[in-house]
């Protein structure tokens, strides 16, 4: 079995990193989150509060909703 080298490290760390910064971004994040996505455990930790955390678009919509009625 043979190990990774760096190319296949550096392709791999950006086929994680690029996807997970467009979704940070979008979420109203700095798309620096992204990197956390390489390091082990946090990058859990990181998808957890990405999932549970309230999203500023939400936020906004709900605002909204509020001040219609």
């Amino acid at each position: 079995m043979s190990s990774l080298g760096s190319p296949e490290l550096i392709l791999l760390a950006l086929l994680v990193v690029i996807p997970f910064h467009k979704i940070f971004s979008k979420t109203g994040r700095s798309g620096w989150w992204a990197l956390l996505m390489l390091v082990p455990l946090v990058n859990v930790v990181a998808l957890y509060y990405l999932a549970y955390s309230d999203w500023p678009v939400l936020k906004e919509l709900q605002t909204l909703r509020q001040t219609r009625v």
